[in-house]
């Protein structure tokens, strides 16, 4: 049983993440051949404050 955990910033709709997972999901499915019913996707949102780049929280930017 395939599971993708995915982490991203903060502050997409409800939408765009079920879209995410759809994808994510048809894509593992016909490329490992395994069931769709098979493939677990977790998808984690990191607040802006927690997520950094060069030495700074990207809400800084």
């Amino acid at each position: 049983m395939p599971f993708i955990q995915v982490s991203i910033i903060e502050g997409r709709s409800k939408e765009k993440i079920a879209e995410v997972i759809q994808k994510i999901t048809e894509t593992v499915s016909e490329t490992l051949d395994a069931p769709a019913e098979n493939v677990r996707v977790l998808v984690t949102e990191i607040p802006k404050t927690h997520w950094g780049k060069a030495g700074k929280p990207i809400a800084k930017s």
